[in-house]
This record gives C-alpha cells, sequence and structure tokens, in this order.
C-alpha cells in the first residue's frame, strides 16, 4: 500500500521548470528505496517533465488525480523512488 511507504510530501506548485525536478530528485535521494514521494505540481510542461524525467531515471510515478484549488489547478504525482 502505498499509504505505508509515504514518506514525504512536496507542495511545487507555481515552482518553474527545471527546478521542480530538481527538488523532487534531491526529495528521492534522501528516501529510502522503495519509499513513495507525493508531489503536487502545476498541469502542463511541469507535470509532464518532472514525470518523464523520473521515469528515465528508474522511478515508478503515477498521475493522482487533477483538483481544483483556490489558485488554481494541481496535480498530484506519487512518485516510488527506485534502486
Amino acid at each position: 500500500m502505498i499509504e505505508d511507504t509515504l514518506v514525504a510530501c512536496l507542495d511545487l506548485r507555481g515552482t518553474p521548470c527545471p527546478l521542480n525536478y530538481v527538488r523532487s530528485r534531491l526529495a528521492l535521494e534522501r528516501l529510502p528505496v522503495g519509499s513513495w514521494l507525493q508531489v503536487d505540481l502545476d498541469p502542463g510542461e511541469p507535470e509532464e517533465m518532472v514525470a518523464e524525467s523520473l521515469r528515465a531515471e528508474g522511478h515508478q510515478v503515477c498521475h493522482g488525480l487533477t483538483s481544483p484549488a483556490p489558485e488554481g489547478s494541481c496535480v498530484r504525482l506519487l512518485i516510488q523512488r527506485g534502486g
């Protein structure tokens, strides 16, 4: 279950590319292999670039639901650190 191994959450809404990817990657490096990181991003390019880049590094990326927020929509990625 993801809930059992969800270790950290990042709110990167409003963070530009590639800084959102760099912050996600640094957060993953601090987690044990197999742990999950929740990242909230702006939809569109930030979501695509972060997900694609982390998959290329061997991490599992699952898309959560896009949800409305007071300041706009949000995309939630659940990322499992690979070995």
